[in-house]
C-alpha cells in the first residue's frame, strides 16, 4: 500500500506484474521498450469521485479569494521544483511512454517556463480593462469560473498537463485531472509536485477515473468547464457531452500537418529541421509535420537527402543518451501504425526507407518515408502518429496550397521559403491555427495555440490561452 494524495483515501497499487483480468486494475505502466508490465493502479471509486468535486469546490472558494500574488508564489515554486527534479521526470516519460532523455528534460524545462511565464505575466494580463460606453466608466473585469476538467493524453505527459493547469491556477480556477491510463505514475507525480509547492487541498486533483465516471464528472455542476487533448474521436465524444451541459471547452486534437518545402528554401535547412519535427518524441506529436509537400524541381534532391537523413537516426532505449528515438507508446499504437503503412503499400506507395516492424522486444518502428501517395486517397488524410513520412510533390503555388489544405485538419503548417511576398499571398490561404516560415511547428508559452477544422477550437498559452476559462465581466457605471 502507498499513500495516495491529500484528501484521498489510500489505495492499492501492484507492481512487478502479470496482467490479470481484474476490471479494478486499468491504469498501468507498462515500459515500452521491454513490453513488461511495471505496476497496476485501480480506478477511482465513486465515493472518491465525490469527494474529489466536494474538495474542488470549497478549494475554488479559498483558491480564486487569494491574492494574485500567493497564486502566482506557487507557480514560481513550482517552476523551481521542476528544474530541480528534470533527471527524474525525464526518467520517468522514457519509463512510461518511450520518450528520450533529452527530450525528456526538455519537456520539464518547458513545464518550468510556462508556469514562470504565467508567475511573471499573469497579473498583467488580468487587469481590468477600461472600455468607451454611455455610462461614466465601463470595464471589463476577468474572473474565474470554477474547477475545470482536464482530460490529457499520454504522449507530452509533463507539458500537456502544465500547459492547462499554470493559466488555470494563475487566473484561480481549480483542476481535476483525467490522465491518459498509460502514463499514471506521470499523474500522480505532478499532483505530488504542486502539493510540495503548497497548492492547497484540492486545488489540483488527478483522478484515475472510468470513461463513465468522467462522463458523470463532465455533466456535474460543480465542473465548470473542460478541456481536452487527443484525438479527433474522443473530441467529438466528449464536446457533445460538454454542449449537452452548456460547458465552455478547449479542444485540442489531432492533425496531419502540412510542411511546404518551396524551390527557393534553404533546402539543407528544411531537411533537418524536417526530420527534427517528424522523429520528435518517435513522431507522437499531434503537431508533427507528417505530410511533406515539395516543390517538383527539387523533389528528387529533398527526398534524396531526408530519406538518409530518417536512416540516420538511431533507434533503440529511451534511457540511452544516444538514441535519436524510443519505441512508440504502447502496443496497440505501434500495431495501428504499422498496419496504416501495409495499407499504404499495398495500395501502391513505396518506402523509400522503413517501413516494417523491426523483430524483438518493445514497440519500436522504424524512421519511414513514403511516396507515390495519389493525393486524394485515404492515407493523404488520415494521421500517422509515429514516425512516418508522407512526401508529395507540386507545381505551383495553388497546388500546394490545396494539398495543404486537403485533410479534414487543421492544426498547424509549416512554410519553407524565401520569397516574403509568397509568405503574404500564402499564410492567409493555410487552413490552420499557426503557420511556421521557415521553421517547424511548436508550441511557445508566449503564442497562443490551438487548431481549426477537426483539429479543435479554443486555445492555450498566452494571454488567449489565460482567459479562456475566464468570466469576462462587463462592468458598467453610471
Amino acid at each position: 500500500m502507498i499513500d495516495g494524495p491529500v484528501g484521498r483515501p489510500r489505495f492499492e497499487v501492484r507492481e512487478g506484474v502479470q496482467p490479470m483480468a481484474d476490471d479494478r486494475f486499468r491504469y498501468r505502466t507498462r515500459d515500452p521498450t521491454t513490453g513488461k508490465l511495471e505496476q497496476e493502479f485501480p480506478f477511482a471509486s465513486d465515493s472518491e469521485v465525490r469527494n474529489a468535486l466536494i474538495a474542488a469546490r470549497g478549494a475554488f472558494v479559498a483558491w480564486s479569494g487569494r491574492p494574485i500574488g500567493d497564486r502566482l508564489g506557487i507557480l514560481e515554486r513550482v517552476a523551481i521544483l521542476l528544474e530541480a527534479r528534470s533527471e527524474e521526470f525525464a526518467r520517468l516519460m522514457a519509463s512510461e511512454m518511450g520518450k528520450p532523455l533529452a527530450q525528456g528534460h526538455g519537456e520539464v524545462e518547458k513545464c518550468a517556463w510556462v508556469c514562470r511565464y504565467y508567475a511573471e505575466n499573469a497579473e498583467a494580463f488580468l487587469r481590468p480593462r477600461e472600455a468607451n460606453s454611455d455610462g461614466s466608466q465601463s470595464l471589463v473585469r476577468f474572473e474565474p469560473i470554477g474547477p475545470v476538467l482536464a482530460i490529457m493524453p499520454w504522449n507530452f505527459p509533463f507539458w500537456q498537463v502544465f500547459r492547462f493547469v499554470a493559466p488555470a491556477l494563475a487566473l484561480g480556477n481549480v483542476a481535476l485531472l483525467k490522465h491518459a491510463p498509460s502514463t499514471p505514475q506521470c499523474a500522480l507525480a505532478i499532483e505530488a509536485l504542486l502539493r510540495e509547492a503548497e497548492a492547497p487541498d484540492g486545488v489540483f486533483q488527478s483522478l484515475f477515473l472510468t470513461h463513465e465516471q468522467a462522463a458523470s464528472i463532465v455533466d456535474d455542476d460543480a465542473v465548470r468547464g473542460m478541456t481536452l487533448t487527443g484525438s479527433t474521436g474522443a473530441g467529438r465524444e466528449v464536446a457533445s457531452r460538454a454542449g449537452r451541459a452548456l460547458k465552455p471547452m478547449v479542444m485540442e486534437l489531432g492533425g496531419s500537418d502540412p510542411f511546404l518545402v518551396f524551390s527557393d528554401a534553404d533546402l539543407d535547412r528544411a531537411v533537418e529541421q524536417a526530420v527534427v519535427s517528424r522523429c520528435l518524441n518517435s513522431g507522437q506529436s499531434c503537431i508533427a509535420a507528417k505530410r511533406f509537400l515539395v516543390e517538383a524541381s527539387v523533389f528528387d534532391r529533398f527526398l534524396g537527402l531526408f530519406a538518409d537523413s530518417m536512416r540516420a537516426q538511431i533507434v533503440g532505449d529511451p534511457r540511452n543518451e544516444r538514441s535519436d528515438l524510443g519505441p512508440l507508446a504502447r502496443a496497440d499504437l505501434r500495431d495501428r501504425l504499422a498496419a496504416q503503412v501495409d495499407r499504404a503499400l499495398e495500395d501502391g506507395a513505396i518506402a523509400v526507407c522503413g517501413g516494417a516492424v523491426p523483430d524483438g522486444p518493445g514497440y519500436f518502428f522504424p524512421p519511414t518515408v513514403l511516396t507515390g501517395i495519389r493525393p486524394e486517397s485515404w492515407a493523404a488524410k488520415e494521421e500517422f502518429f509515429g514516425p512516418v513520412a508522407l512526401v508529395f510533390s507540386f507545381r505551383s503555388e495553388d497546388e500546394a496550397v490545396r494539398l495543404a489544405n486537403a485533410t479534414p485538419y487543421g492544426l498547424g503548417s509549416s512554410l519553407w521559403t524565401a520569397d516574403r511576398s509568397r509568405v503574404a499571398r500564402l499564410v492567409p490561404r493555410l487552413e490552420a491555427g499557426s503557420v511556421f516560415v521557415n521553421g517547424f511547428v511548436k508550441s511557445d508559452p508566449r503564442l497562443p495555440f490551438g487548431g481549426v477544422k477537426a483539429s479543435g477550437f479554443g486555445r492555450e498559452l498566452a494571454r488567449d490561452g489565460l482567459l479562456e476559462f475566464s468570466n469576462r465581466k462587463t462592468v458598467w457605471i453610471s
